[in-house]
């Protein structure tokens, strides 16, 4: 996702309301994500579909490698070796 540009991706509701097709386009067209304001405060945010599944993606693996760093920490990992050879064991049987 390409980063947010203040001046160009920040936008009152009402602009936004009139425009939505526009809005759209921009946001697929520059994988930037528009900031919708009401009342001068951030509300919602338009992104690219594919973007958010790509953002979903990365949040998973990082949720993932939080995990497994919270289970080696409290002891319950595996060496390598011996993990190398669990999965060995399963490929071969």
């Amino acid at each position: 996702m390409q980063r947010l540009k203040i001046d160009q991706d920040i936008k009152p509701l009402s602009e936004v309301r009139i425009g939505i097709a526009g809005y759209i386009k921009q946001v697929r067209d520059t994988k930037r994500p528009v900031v919708i304001t009401q009342h001068g405060k951030g509300v919602a945010v338009l992104l690219d579909a594919s973007e958010y599944e790509n953002m979903q993606e990365r949040i998973e693996l990082l949720t993932d490698v939080q995990t497994s760093l919270g289970q080696l920490a409290s002891g319950h990992g595996i060496t390598h070796v011996d993990a190398k050879n669990k999965v060995l064991r399963k490929v071969n049987k």
